[in-house]
């Protein structure tokens, strides 16, 4: 099941995806599935003209992410693979929605793409097993975990560098049903493959990254993780359009702009 967020110029709504042949419609919900069973209300709008489909969830708390979670990126980036999750933050205000733009601020002249698996807590989790864990995960979605890597470098903690207005791009839906032991995490840049990996190479897999963030933080129903990003990262700049993919999930799409 596909969950989207979406206006049509006025409030925010939900509703299921529906595919029918090569067209796409949204059973539209009475409210916020997260909080409120998901009840249709009979009405359906085709997804085209007139709708845009927004970030799926807005997370009432916390983003929380995993760093060098494939061996092959953590080498590409000179650094050993860790021992135990790297974890950090990106504040809520970082999520922007497909096709919104990714502005890069002043204060970096070298930012980068980061094709990503989310998931989206489902109930309030606090130190769940890994073999509880699916039971607390709504579902996942696709990001892009946009880095000023030169803040990063000189910074030595990656709150400015990771956090920034729009740098932590979500969508396009939440598909509730999908197995991502081993699918796909790709990139693009102007249609150019610059990344192309698969989640059965990360190196803590998903019921143990719930598991071990739990232990830390209780997760609420709308926090995101961010599940690392596969070897390819590189430079994005003013111009340039980037579509982060997951097998399955569909694509996320944005472009990038200079404020």
């Amino acid at each position: 099941m596909r969950i989207a967020r979406f206006t049509t110029g006025d409030d925010p709504r939900y509703a299921f995806v529906q595919d029918e042949g090569d067209r796409t419609f949204l059973a539209v919900l009475s409210g916020d599935p997260l909080y409120q069973p998901a009840m249709p209300t009979g009405e359906r709008i085709e997804l085209g003209d007139g709708v845009r489909l927004l970030a799926p969830v807005i997370p009432r708390s916390k983003v929380v992410a995993v760093g060098r979670n494939y061996a092959d990126h953590a080498k590409e980036m000179g650094n050993d693979v860790p021992t135990s999750p790297l974890l950090f933050f990106k504040p809520n205000t970082s999520v922007v929605g497909p096709d919104d733009p990714i502005v890069l601020p002043d204060f970096t002249q070298e930012a980068s793409y980061e094709a990503e698996l989310a998931i989206v807590i489902g109930r309030l989790t606090k130190d769940v097993t890994p073999e509880a864990a699916p039971a607390y995960i709504l579902g996942y979605t696709v990001a892009n975990d946009v880095t000023a890597r030169d803040a990063q470098r000189t910074d030595g903690q990656w709150a400015r560098a990771k956090g920034f207005d729009s740098s932590c791009p979500l969508g396009p839906w939440i598909e509730t049903e999908l197995d991502v032991e081993d699918v796909a995490v790709r990139s693009r840049v102007n249609g150019e493959t610059k990344q192309d990996g698969r989640t059965a190479d990360m190196i803590f897999d998903i019921p143990f990254l719930v598991s071990y963030i739990s232990e830390a933080f209780t997760l609420l129903p709308g926090d995101v993780i961010l599940t690392g990003t596969p070897a390819g990262v590189g430079r994005i700049d003013a111009g340039d359009r980037v579509e982060c993919e997951v097998e399955g999930l569909g694509v996320l799409s944005n472009p990038v702009v200079r404020r």
